[in-house]
């Protein structure tokens, strides 16, 4: 069945790309060089177990000469439910075991609260729709059932300070924000470790990066800005920021302290003293 027929299925798309490879009488190693692409993703995609980035499938149409076809047909998480540069993160942190994630701004998805995620989703820019943004919410939120599962995955949360100091919809949105997270890690369901401002600068100041392992695939790492995202596969670059992870977390404080300054400063919310 080729992808026209079932565009989105992963293991269709797999399929449609070994053929056309295959046609073109390209080994994946020497797609991968023509592509820019890792040998090791090319075959994941093939086994259904990946999805390509936007670019990579691009480059795919560009090699095989398909026509736009990779592009075209590009397996989805169901329009409009997520960012598209965060679509192939999204796959990935569902079959991860281990996550280990640095939020450097804003309380990272999967511990939102509603009211939180709402005020973050309806405030963002270009202006949403509340249809939109409900759509958009529904998705966030399921997204913090993967933590419903007692054992897995194991999940680190590394915030930087200012995740907390920031008055997201305001007082009482971030009290009951910050208790969320409280109970999350008192219940032992994740751990988390709080970078004080008092550290300065650290290893991971830059931006949001999620570190994902997996029972059969090798680790990745994904990096987020402003309207961009990106899946790291390339072993050196993973090791670099599995490093920079270690890196800032000794300058952290421990699971017990950082949930101390949570509960203090949601304390401090409730009463309205928080600047």
């Amino acid at each position: 069945m080729a992808i026209e027929d079932n565009p989105g299925s992963r293991s269709s798309y797999g399929e449609e790309l070994r053929r056309r490879r295959e046609a073109a009488g390209l080994t994946q190693e020497e797609l991968s060089v023509r592509a820019i692409m890792s040998r090791t993703h090319i075959a994941h995609i093939e086994a259904g177990r990946r999805r390509p980035s936007v670019e990579d499938a691009r480059r795919l149409d560009e090699v095989l000469q398909t026509g736009g076809v990779f592009v075209r047909f590009l397996p989805t998480q169901g329009e409009g439910t997520v960012a598209q540069h965060f679509a192939e993160a999204l796959e990935l942190e569902r079959q991860a075991t281990v996550i280990r994630e640095y939020a450097p701004k804003l309380v990272p998805g999967m511990l939102q609260t509603p009211a939180y995620a709402r005020e973050v989703l309806q405030s963002g820019f270009p202006p949403k729709t509340d249809e939109e943004r409900d759509r958009l919410l529904v998705t966030r939120l399921q997204r913090a059932r993967i933590l419903e599962d007692f054992k897995s995955p194991v999940v680190w949360y590394l915030l930087d300070e200012a995740v907390l100091r920031r008055p997201v919809g305001g007082p009482a949105v971030m009290c009951e924000q910050l208790r969320h997270i409280v109970k999350l890690g008192e219940s032992h369901r994740i751990r988390v470790h709080v970078l004080p401002f008092s550290v300065g600068f650290h290893a991971l100041l830059e931006g949001f990066i999620s570190l994902m392992w997996f029972e059969d695939l090798p680790p990745v790492a994904y990096a987020e800005g402003l309207k961009t995202g990106r899946v790291l596969e390339v072993p050196s670059v993973v090791g670099e920021c599995q490093v920079a992870y270690d890196h800032a977390m000794g300058d952290a404080l421990s699971h017990r302290n950082s949930l101390a300054l949570i509960k203090s400063i949601a304390e401090d919310y409730e009463h309205g003293e928080q600047q």
